[in-house]
Parts: structure tokens; C-alpha cells; sequence
């Protein structure tokens, strides 16, 4: 161990003594995209003993710009399974485990409980908050992180009774109201800023190192090299509510669950219709040797026409997102047998490039 870690034990701050707490300690990581890819990279390299990694999603190629944890041989591929090897194989004496799942209200406690510090590497506003609710309900602190286009936020909540992600942001905003990256776009170089800092607030707390983001707010923008520490307080009435009820709270706005797809489970496209819900120029073009229809989800009226259409129906947009809402729409006009795909446009033309090749072959 001391050679890998050398310049590590040779910092007086940390030496052995804080080399072995790393090698004992257990960090969850929810999220393994843009900010998760960073934080384990680095959990691991530092000699963290155990790993957790929990994310649902397949590695697509959009999001190898900023995911550099994966190539495009991983597309297509569950990301906690895919990230666990590459861990792995970076550094072998580090375990690793994966969840290839969402998180939901019926598995936190189970996940969570056996881990010290909860990473949080989402992007949506559910599973930010269930974990938030989640870490004061098992008294575990959460780093947080997110993006936006150019700027990023990294804080630490639930920290040796500090204030929680609800005691600043008591209440999600309304569904649509803050854009994600797969709608506004973020810069590649980004997420591992903001996962590094992400990593270094973890170490800290392993190692009690230095000054923790506890109560604090770092904002930092990558084009005007401005930054911004932010105080903040804990809010007893908003962690009392959590307490009280002894579950994360359910969001008003959170999404009803919609059956989704992946690439990965369809062996012949052929047996389903395919609809495409993007907008009118909305690129890549999709063309494909199998059935496809283009509604856009603005004209979502002439889903109605789908009613006697006795196939399995595939769902697709650019991430994704609006693909989901396409399902709940068609359901809702008594149409069965629908599927919002998990993929977005630019996987799905890759997918089909490879599919057909294979087949051609």
C-alpha cells in the first residue's frame, strides 16, 4: 500500500494513519455521469476501500464529452456495472459495488445504511431530494454538486448537525422551470471541476482535514474564473417535517413512473413502431429500416391515431425526457403497450448504424 499512496503518507496532515482511514472508508456515489465519473475516479486513486455506485442509465454517446470514465466501446452499457470494472481495474485493492438501478423510496435505507458519505452525482430534482431526506433520516452527510451551462455548486449538507440541501432549497421547482443538461447543454470540462471538488470535500470528511463546506455554498464560473462562498443556516422547521414523518417526502411534481426501454433489451426493432416526439429540425435525422413515424410532442393530439395500432410502441426524443411524457400522454388517450426509450436520438442513430452492420455481416 505505501507505494501506491507515497505522496500521500508523505503529507503530515494525512501519513498512514489517515492513508489507512481512506483504505477503511465507504463512500455511495449516485449518479455515475458527468459528476459521478470524476468522484469515483478519484475516490478510488486515493485508496477509498469501498466504493458503492448506484445508476439505472446506459452509457450514451452524447455523453462522452464530459463522462470520460467511458469510451465508446461502453455504449449502450449500464453505468455502475461499466464504471465498477474500470474502478477495478485502476486500482484493484479498492472494492467496488455496483447498483444498476434507480434509487427509489423502497431501497434507500437498505443502500444507504452501509455507507459513511453519500456522494450525490444526479441531475434531477427526485433524486436529489430523496437522497437529501434519505441522509437526515440515517444522519449521513451529503456532497452535493450540479451544474449549469458554464457555472457550477458544490456544498456539503447533514454535516455534524449543519444544514441540509432543504434547509437552502426547501422546495423543487416546478417541473420545466430549471432546464437540465440534456436540455441547455454544459460545458465538457465542467463536471470534473466540480466532481474533484466533490471528491476533495469527501477526503476531508474521512480524514477530518481542513475547513468542510458545511453551511456554506461554493459557486464557480469557469468563464469568468469567479467564485463565490455562500453561507447559509439550518432550517429546524424543514428538518422537523422530515424527521416527523420518518420517510423522504414524495414530491408533488416528481414524474408518475413510465415504462422505459433500453436499446439493450430490444433484439428486433421490428416488432415495435417507433415515434419520434422531438420537434420539426430537430437533429440527428432519424432514418431506419423498420417502423418510424415522427408526432411531434407539441401535436400531441395525433397520438389519438395510435389507438388500433396493435404493436408496441417505442417512444423516443432527444434524452430521453419528453419521450416519457409521451408515454403518460398516450396513456391517457387509452392507448396500451407504450414505452418511453431511455436513449436519445444521437445514441439511437449509432445503435441502429451497428445493428444493421451486425446484421449485414
Amino acid at each position: 500500500m505505501n507505494e501506491r499512496y507515497q505522496r500521500h503518507i508523505q503529507l503530515a496532515e494525512i501519513g498512514l494513519e489517515g492513508q489507512k482511514k481512506l483504505s477503511q472508508a465507504r463512500i455511495l456515489v449516485v449518479g455515475a455521469g458527468g459528476l459521478g465519473c470524476p468522484i469515483l475516479q478519484y475516490l478510488a486513486a486515493s485508496g477509498v476501500g469501498h466504493i458503492g455506485i448506484v445508476d439505472f442509465d446506459v452509457v450514451s454517446l452524447s455523453n462522452l464529452h464530459r463522462q470520460i470514465l467511458y469510451t465508446d466501446a461502453d455504449i449502450g452499457k449500464n453505468k455502475a456495472l461499466c464504471a465498477q470494472k474500470k474502478l477495478q481495474g485502476m486500482n484493484p485493492a479498492v472494492s467496488v459495488k455496483a447498483y444498476p438501478f434507480r434509487l427509489t423510496l423502497e431501497n434507500y435505507r437498505e443502500i444507504l445504511s452501509d455507507y459513511e458519505v453519500i456522494m450525490d452525482g444526479t441531475d434531477n430534482f427526485q433524486t436529489r431530494y430523496l437522497i437529501s431526506d434519505a441522509c437526515v433520516l440515517l444522519n449521513k452527510p451529503m456532497v452535493f454538486g450540479a451544474l449549469y451551462k458554464f457555472e457550477g455548486q458544490v456544498s456539503v449538507f447533514n454535516y455534524q448537525n449543519g444544514p441540509t440541501y432543504r434547509c437552502l432549497f426547501p422546495k423543487p421547482p416546478k417541473a420545466g422551470e430549471v432546464p437540465n443538461c440534456n436540455e441547455i447543454g454544459v460545458l465538457g470540462l465542467l463536471p470534473g471541476i466540480i466532481g474533484m471538488f466533490q471528491a476533495m470535500e469527501a477526503l476531508k470528511i474521512i480524514l477530518n482535514l481542513g475547513s468542510i463546506l458545511n453551511g456554506k455554498i461554493l459557486y464557480y464560473n469557469v468563464l469568468e474564473h469567479r467564485q463565490q462562498l455562500l453561507s447559509f443556516q439550518r432550517n429546524e422547521k424543514e428538518i422537523q417535517k422530515i424527521i416527523e414523518a420518518g420517510t423522504p417526502e414524495v414530491l408533488e411534481d416528481a414524474p408518475c413512473e413510465t415504462p422505459i426501454l433500453s436499446l439493450q433489451q430490444i433484439n428486433s426493432p421490428k416488432d415495435y413502431i417507433w415515434i419520434d416526439v422531438r420537434e420539426v429540425g430537430e437533429s440527428p435525422k432519424i432514418t431506419a429500416p423498420f417502423p418510424l413515424i415522427h408526432v411531434p410532442l407539441s401535436e400531441r393530439e395525433k397520438f389519438a391515431s395510435l389507438q388500433k395500432e396493435t404493436r408496441p410502441k417505442i417512444f423516443f426524443c432527444q434524452s430521453g425526457v419528453r419521450s416519457q411524457t409521451a408515454v403518460q400522454v398516450a396513456q391517457s388517450y387509452g392507448i396500451t403497450q407504450c414505452y418511453s426509450l431511455q436513449e436519445g436520438a444521437e445514441t439511437i442513430r449509432y445503435w441502429i448504424k451497428k445493428h444493421y452492420e451486425r446484421e449485414a455481416d
